[in-house]
């Protein structure tokens, strides 16, 4: 089992996800600072994330803002070195540039790009995007090849400045230990994804990070690992059994992926995958949460009144998380959330 050392509770930083009404980021983004939150973060769904952290970034002054995540391989490196240094700047350095893979079909047949190889292919984006901010920053010549990405042309005519607050930290997501291990060996940070149980977290995740550490010569001091849990919260029967049905139903989503497959295997439910996936093929989304019995349920959420989640849920991180956002995929008055954050903090 590994540890995380000296990390305790109440060094956690909660965070929250932006919604995804691009016409209401800026107040969004402005009641969550306001709340006390201390990070803001936005996914690559159906809305672009850079566009989106611009709003917030103008909106906001203290919170830590960043993608958890923008898709690497729909992009290339340089692309996203732009992008990424310019948040750095606008942010103040509150800007994080979280990068995943997504899977196959969506980079193929969503996005027109090549797939091969993700975790070498990804650690290799990492380090490309390291060569371009030294470029910028450090004034030395661009001279990154690799197996997947070359970058050796760089004129002053399209180099940024350099600028005070320098490069953003990047974060890695994962799920699978070969790209958890280079998460550790390349990245500043690492994405859990919600389909984690702590379990999971205690006997891949964090062996396989403090193995990429070591890689890189260091350890996980400084490192910081982040990610949403799931929370099925209601005040009284009603709200609850809104919220399990929606947890349910998005775990079981998750669990009939393919990728995701290692964390069944630890808890032994591997089986369940092939009748989720079929149900998938055949266009019957709404009966995958009636898979998932309350076994599984508890493991991947915590259930429960606002105060009975927010102490399960300090339980269930401590020693694991330096951040936390809570997942929910179900429509819940706002003011639960906040009774949530209030009894975790507590």
């Amino acid at each position: 089992m590994a540890s995380r050392g000296a990390l305790t509770l109440q060094r956690v930083k909660i965070d929250a996800f932006i919604s995804k009404d691009i016409t209401a980021t800026k107040a969004n983004a402005r009641r969550i600072e306001d709340e006390g939150y201390d990070g803001l973060w936005t996914g690559e769904t159906t809305r672009e994330p850079f566009l989106q952290l611009l709003q917030v970034a103008e909106a906001t002054d203290r919170i830590t803002l960043g993608t958890s995540i923008a898709i690497a391989f729909a992009r290339s490196p340089m692309t996203v070195a732009n992008a990424g240094f310019d948040l750095a700047l606008y942010s103040g350095g509150r800007f994080v540039l979280g990068l995943g893979t997504q899977v196959k079909p969506h980079i193929e047949r969503r996005f027109s790009m090549p797939w091969s190889h993700p975790a070498p292919r990804l650690r290799e984006f990492v380090l490309a995007l390291r060569a371009i901010w030294s470029c910028w920053q450090e004034d030395r010549p661009l001279d990154f090849s690799g197996d997947y990405y070359c970058h050796t042309l760089m004129t002053p005519f399209f180099a940024p400045e350099a600028h005070e607050y320098g490069p953003p930290p990047v974060y890695v997501a994962g799920v699978g230990s070969l790209m958890t291990e280079v998460a550790g060996e390349v990245a500043d940070g690492f994405f859990f994804h919600p389909f984690t149980t702590p379990r999971y977290l205690r006997e891949v995740t964090l062996p396989a990070l403090t193995r990429g550490r070591a890689k890189a010569g260091s350890n996980m001091e400084g490192f910081v690992v982040a990610g949403p849990a799931f929370a099925a919260v209601g005040r009284d029967e009603g709200e609850l059994a809104t919220a399990l049905a929606g947890t349910k139903q998005q775990i079981a989503f998750y669990a009939s992926t393919p990728a995701y497959r290692p964390v069944l295997e630890v808890h032994g439910w591997q089986d369940i995958q092939p009748e989720l996936t079929s149900l998938t093929k055949q266009g019957r989304w709404s009966e995958l949460g009636g898979l998932v019995d309350d076994e599984m349920l508890h493991e991947f959420a915590v259930v429960g009144d606002p105060a009975t989640v927010g102490r399960e849920l300090r339980a269930r991180l401590d020693g694991t998380a330096d951040r936390i956002t809570i997942y929910a995929t179900y429509d819940a008055e706002p003011g639960l959330w906040r009774e949530v954050v209030d009894a975790l903090r507590r």
